[in-house]
């Protein structure tokens, strides 16, 4: 096994400061640093960690009409969500440029290219020289989060090179649609990072199913959030507290390999920085009797086309 194969990657199973972006953030650049300092060059958080999984929708009759209690908690959100242009995700970028570390984060994204109000559910790559290479906009929010996230497009469906490695990476369900995992296959990736709100039962199945498709290793990384974190400074507290007191999402973060096997098997219900050792022998071992856009693929039969760009609403034209 050569050096240059292996690569040491974390996943870090955390809790935000719920709804709030300044602490959570803090909160990732320890981590970010805890991994940079164990020698990882890829540290990866779940999805809409900063600043937090809009968990109120079930618990607040988040499908009533005009409802005062929804417009309050969407303005929070809308508040403490991140802007990158304006430069909140920068303290995260500087961590892994200090480290050497790649980083892939789940944030609530307010982007200026659509108006700066509308919400969006994007994973975020920052490369290990500490610069942002791809935003990528969640293409369909599930179920209740279309009552607070907006549809993304396909411009951050890129890769990443990483060492011997490329890193793709998918938001929640996205890793349940075909087409979506057929985009980052087509480019080479071979260390898929899927990102999960939290719990067991998001991740386990698609982990190992992803990595017996792909023939790759898969990161199912998850946060995890309970009652006791809904803090005093949440709009409505009280709605939230009513009748849950328990887990919203208990984590299940994992590592499988390319033939299906745990790497690093699901674990519940604590913050933990996981971290294992990968092997890309490993891939190239799998391949050679089943590589889904190589020698087992049919282009001339069935293609995929995918739009990159991004969407807006006005093209000016100044000249």
């Amino acid at each position: 096994m050569g050096a240059s194969d292996q690569l040491q990657v974390s996943l870090a199973q955390i809790a935000p400061v719920w709804l709030d972006r300044d602490a959570t953030v803090a909160k990732v650049i320890d981590r970010v640093n805890e991994a940079g300092r164990a020698g990882s060059r890829l540290v990866a958080f779940g999805e809409a960690l900063v600043p937090g999984y809009p968990f109120w929708t079930e618990r607040t009759d988040g499908a009533r009409f005009d409802s005062r209690v929804q417009k309050d908690l969407f303005s929070h959100y809308q508040e403490q969500a991140v802007d990158v242009e304006a430069g909140h995700l920068d303290p995260v970028c500087a961590a892994a440029a200090r480290h050497g570390i790649a980083v892939v984060l789940g944030i609530i994204e307010r982007p200026r290219d659509r108006g700066a109000h509308s919400l969006y559910c994007s994973l975020v790559y920052i490369g290990p020289d500490g610069v942002v290479g791809s935003v990528h906009r969640k293409l369909v929010p599930t179920y209740d989060e279309r009552l607070v996230w907006s549809p993304g497009d396909g411009h951050g469906l890129r890769v990443h090179g990483l060492d011997r490695f490329t890193v793709g990476a998918l938001n929640c369900w996205e890793n349940w649609m075909p087409l979506a995992r057929a985009a980052m296959y087509a480019q080479g990736s071979d260390l898929h990072v899927s990102i999960w709100p939290g719990s067991e039962h998001n991740t386990h199945d698609p982990a190992r199913f992803i990595a017996q498709e792909s023939r790759s290793y898969v990161c199912a990384v998850s946060g995890l959030m309970h009652a006791d974190m809904v803090g005093p400074h949440v709009p409505h507290r009280e709605l939230l507290l009513a009748d849950d007191q328990g887990w919203y999402a208990s984590g299940g973060s994992c590592l499988s390999a390319p033939d299906g096997t745990w790497v690093i098997e699901p674990v519940n219900e604590k913050e933990e920085l996981l971290t294992a050792v990968i092997d890309h022998a490993e891939v190239r071992r799998a391949r050679q009797n089943f590589d889904p856009v190589g020698h087992y693929s049919r282009p001339d039969v069935t293609r995929l086309l995918v739009d990159r760009r991004r969407q807006g609403t006005v093209e000016f034209d100044d000249d």
